[in-house]
This record gives structure tokens, sequence and C-alpha cells, in this order.
């Protein structure tokens, strides 16, 4: 018997097993962050986002903060084409890059803000299997359009089959019914047309078609030419306009019959009266977005000969930007590069972050970012905003693991983490906000206005406990996270927990790279070991290793 059930999906080996991602923390390292020396104007935008680190743990990292926020998605993903993995099977590696696309995709949509849009460059080794993919993660309501991007001006003789040409761009909306696509301002080219061939008051105009393809009575009749010559509707056509309309418009001046009033008719449409946008084509060519080359020569303005290998010309970004975002939208982009989504933002007015695991982060992207925020870049689209400098970012790293295994294999805290790392970290795990307060030492977060969070590594007895209930008061409820607590009875406004054991099976801990590699290939998490207490384990080595079952005697 057919199940009711049954669904299309995309199938892969691997596909069931997903990663127990941590949330990590990010700590901002002012060294590297920076910002204009002198504030351009009031609009100038400094609190955008560079994380280095594993882009997936980071996108898990911005959940709490930014869900539902971001305005545009742009990725650059590796394209799969065979030159990240060696010495592997095919269906390994696709299932490979399957499986690590949708677990950032569906931290992505999460991250989207409900009038907000994906933008997925991709060649066609995987682009109709990301279609899918984003069908099943996005719905495929929601799929919008594939846009095809010319990147390059010329065809190369060396192919051994066809020469190619473009790539795609995927365009996916968080919900199609809210999605607004801006119109392109029309070119030179496309308003050229409209001359002014009479000097007519109303300016220039285009001549249009005064016929329609179908014969009807009433709008087939003579016309009479300024030369005096009449003409009629070819066979099986007829005018658009009846006798009466079409005599209005001779009177009007909106009727052209050439120079010498000779021509067939031609209906005169003013530039004035037609809008100044366009609706974008699905086809992009090189001239109006840039190319492969063009990108390079933007790379070797700001780099010289350090090239990053795939960069994306300015203008590509730029199109994306103009038709998904508004001025100070906020625009995100996982596989940073060389860092152009952002430049491109920040020269438009767009708030950023972008993340990034090579070290071309630091050799790339922020020198990159420093010119841009000095002025002293003037390329790519720079001339065209009129690029003047100003605004700034915040460097943010990947904190380390919460936890890590000692010698013994036991969890313990990580000994990075000092103790206002801790709370944050715990904060985000139990889904607070970190808010410290400069009068209760107890309240490190908050989820509502009466619930609080309480981080500590001491050892609480009963009389603390008993403080910390009667300060709380009977209107406030305090989540206490300890290492360990003696306890005579239960406090009504607080619910006492031990670190490491309140959290130790709820992520995979110590895992710090879901990058592209044949060895990341997702698999279920084993257990997290434990180890059982000894006579003689000393209440100190109990509290580092946070192996308590059950509260202290």
């Amino acid at each position: 018997m057919t199940s009711k059930k049954q669904k299309l999906e995309l199938t892969w080996i691997g596909k069931e097993n997903r990663p127990k991602l941590e949330p990590r923390i990010l700590l901002e390292d002012p060294a590297k962050s920076y910002h204009a020396k002198h504030r351009v104007s009031d609009n100038d935008i400094f609190d955008n986002r560079l994380i280095f680190g594993d882009n997936l743990l980071a996108l898990k990292a911005l959940e709490a903060e930014f869900a539902g926020k971001v305005k545009r998605v742009f990725i650059d993903p590796p394209y799969n084409t065979g030159s990240a993995f060696t010495h592997y099977d095919d269906g390994v590696e696709h299932s490979i890059w399957l499986s690590l696309m949708r677990d950032r995709l569906e931290i992505i949509r999460y991250l989207l803000a409900e009038d907000g849009s994906l933008w997925i460059t991709i060649d066609d080794n995987e682009a109709h299997y990301l279609k899918v993919l984003c069908d099943e993660v996005f719905g495929r309501a929601n799929f919008v359009a594939t846009v095809i991007w010319q990147k390059k001006y010329a065809p190369k003789s060396d192919s051994k089959y066809f020469s190619e040409s473009h790539d795609f761009v995927l365009v996916v909306a968080k919900q199609l019914d809210r999605f607004n696509l801006r119109r392109l301002p029309k070119t030179e080219k496309q308003t050229g047309r409209y001359t002014n061939r009479d000097n007519d008051p109303r300016g220039p105009w285009k001549a249009s078609d005064v016929l329609r393809n179908e014969a009807r009575d009433y709008a087939i009749f003579p016309v009479k030419l300024p030369s005096g010559r009449e003409v009629m509707p070819p066979s099986g056509t007829s005018w658009r306009y009846t006798k009466e309309k079409f005599a209005e418009l001779i009177a009007d001046n909106r009727i052209w019959f050439g120079v010498d009033g000779d021509a067939r008719p031609a209906y005169k449409r003013f530039l004035s009266e037609v809008t100044d946008t366009i609706p974008s084509t699905t086809i992009w060519t090189y001239d109006e977005v840039g190319h492969n080359d063009e990108s390079k020569k933007e790379m070797r303005g700001i780099f010289g000969e350090d090239l990053f290998a795939t960069p994306k010309p300015e203008r590509l970004l730029e199109r994306v930007l103009s038709l998904a975002t508004n001025p100070n939208d906020l625009v995100l982009d996982s596989f940073a590069g060389s860092g152009t989504t952002g430049a491109v933002a920040h020269k438009m007015g767009r708030r950023w972050i972008m993340i990034e695991l090579g070290e071309h982060c630091h050799t790339h992207i922020i020198p990159r970012l420093q010119k841009i925020i000095d002025g002293e870049d003037q390329g790519g689209i720079s001339k065209a905003v009129n690029w003047q400098g100003g605004g700034g970012f915040r460097y943010y790293k990947l904190a380390p693991s919460l936890l890590r295994q000692d010698a013994y294999g036991q969890w313990i805290i990580n000994k990075e983490y000092n103790a206002e790392m801790l709370a944050q970290a715990l904060c985000k795990l139990e889904g607070f906000t970190y808010a410290p307060s400069g009068v209760h030492y107890w309240m490190h977060g908050y989820s509502t206005e009466r619930d609080f969070l309480y981080v500590t590594t001491a050892n609480l007895n009963h009389e603390q406990l008993q403080q910390l209930s009667d300060e709380v008061g009977s209107e406030r409820s305090l989540l206490v996270l300890c290492t360990a607590f003696r306890g005579r009875g239960e406090y009504a406004n607080l619910t006492v927990k031990k670190i490491p054991k309140q959290v130790l099976s709820r992520c995979e801990w110590g895992h710090d790279d879901y990058s592209l590699r044949v060895e990341n290939l997702p698999k279920a998490p084993p257990p997290p070991q434990q180890v059982e207490k000894t006579k003689g384990h000393s209440a100190a080595n109990s509290v580092q290793s946070g192996l308590f079952d059950e509260e202290m005697e």
C-alpha cells in the first residue's frame, strides 16, 4: 500500500546524519577591527562584522542575535568541481557537498528576514542538485529564478566540448509573497532610442506600431497622410484605434507620418510618459555586470599580483544588492572569499556580515576593507557610487569549544574560558540573552522580564542558595548553573544545575572544522564519555571534571 506521506526529495549518502552544532560565542579582536579616522558623514556604518572561523559554526553563532534580521544572503560556495577532493569516489564527494550545503542553508533560512532572499552563484556541476536542495529547505514555491551570468567575454579555444561562458545565480525567497524585487534604472542605450525628430515641445519620443494583428471591422478605414495619399491597414489587420480616436491623436500631434509626411502612421510614445525603470532579465551579460577578467583587474589594483583564485566583479554584487536590498539593510556572506560582498555593501551603504575560514581573511579581506574605509580604493564601483571612504567593521573570531576532554577522557570546562566568556556561552546554550546586571551579581542573562540566569564556578552550599533565593524574590525565577552544590530542600524560585553535566549532551564538543573535506562527512556524535567517581576523588578534582552525578551529600 502506498503511503500518503510520500514526497519527492533528493537523497544522498549520509543525508540522515546531522551535526549537533555548538553555538559558540564570538570574541572581538580590537587590534584587527578598523574604522575611519574621521567621520565622513552621518551615514557612516561602523558595526559591520568580519568573522574568522568555520562558517557553519559561525552561522550557528549568529542565530540567537540575528534570526529573522538578514535581508539578503549572497554566497559563492565551492563549486565541487573535483578540485577540493582527490582519490575519492564521486558519490561520496557529491554526498559530502550536499550534506554540508544543506546544513548551511537551513541556518541561512532561519537568519533571513521574512522578506529576505538568498542568492547563490554556482556552475552546472551542482546547480541542478542545489536547486532541488533549495526546494527542500525553503519550499519549492519560494524559488524565484535562475539567472545566467556571462562570466567570460570570449570562448576558450582549447575547450574539449563547449566553451563554458556562464555561471548560474540561484535566487530563492524566504517567503515569496513577502519578497520584493526592485527594478533597474534604464540605461542610456535604452533611453537613447527616444529622439525628437519633429521638435515636439513634449520632448523625446519613440515610434510605436498602430496596427493590431486581427481584423476588426470598426477599425478598418483609410487614413489620409499629410502627403495626400491614403493608406489602409494590411489584410488581416486593423488599426489599434477607432476612426474618432485616430482623428484625436492626429490633432494632438501624436501620430508620426515620417519626415516627408508619406510614411505609414506611427504612435509617438514620449519618454516623459514611461517609467524610468525596467525589470531585470534573467540573462546578465558581462557588459552589464562584469566578467572574471574584470574582477581579476580589480584585485590587481588592490593586491598587485597576489590574486585571489575566483573573485567576483564588484558590478555583479552591485546588481544583486540593487535588486534585493535598500540602504542600511543587513547583508550576509558566509563564503566571503576575497571580501567582494562586504566591499560592495560597504560602498552602497548596506550593513554587512562576512565569514571566512581561510587565511585570506587576513591577507586579502582586511587590507581591502581598510583601503575602502580610508577612501583609497577607487576601483570597482567606487566612482559610480561616488565612494569617499568612511565606516568601519569589527573583527571577531570563534571562541574555542566550551568543553574539552582531559587526559582521562573526561569532559571539563575549557581553561581558556574566563568567567565572562563562560557566562556568555552558557546564556547562548540555554537560550538566554547575555546582559550582566550592574546591580545584581546573579543576573548574567535573561529570557523574559522575570526569568534570569546566573553562572558561577563556585560550589554553592545551602546557605548561599537560600540567600540567592531570598534576593531573587518570589516574583522572579533564576536558573543557577554551578560546578557543584549542596542543598537541603527545594527553592521555589531557583532551578539549580551543574556544569558541565547540564550541557554535556547538547552538542558535538571540540569539533572545530565542518569544512568541505571527506573526513567531515556528518556522523552521529558518540555519547559523551563519563568516568565513575572513585574513592578518594577529591572535591576539587570533581569540580574540575564536572562529574557530579548527584547533589553533594
